[in-house]
């Protein structure tokens, strides 16, 4: 329910995905990131269960840049955990960490507000124009 309780219209809702590791781990690199792209473009927020890698990230980035277009998308915006720092043993054993949770989101629509260790705050702007 909106403000003083009216509903809201389709229109006026924001999806937010929440997307599981098994869904992520299906794509190569390159399927992944188009898939992101894809649903941000789409007017979507991401939560990703294990997060991107820097260099996945980077690659986000750099596609994004080439889909700019001030009319009808003006990027993403994108907070996450990196990889966690391995212990002494994990380092040994040759354990790969995974990135932790990622969120992402069309720019017009999603602002961090705070990150710390434990928590990342963002705030959903519907009816903001993109």
């Amino acid at each position: 329910m909106g403000k003083k309780g009216k509903k809201l219209k389709n229109e006026d809702s924001i999806a937010v995905n929440l997307v599981s590791r098994q869904k992520l781990d299906e794509f190569t690199a390159d399927e992944k990131i188009k898939f992101i792209l894809k649903e941000v473009q789409n007017g979507k927020v991401l939560v990703l269960e294990h997060g991107l890698t820097a260099l996945e990230q980077s690659d986000l980035i750099e596609k994004t840049m080439k889909e700019i277009k001030q009319d009808t998308f003006i990027g993403i915006e994108m907070e996450g955990y990196g990889e966690e720092k391995p212990s002494f043993f994990k380092k040994i054993l040759g354990v790969i960490q995974k990135p932790r949770m990622t969120v992402i989101g069309p720019a017009h629509l999603l602002k961090t507000i705070n990150k710390d260790n434990n928590m990342i705050e963002t705030k959903i702007i519907p009816g903001k124009g993109g």
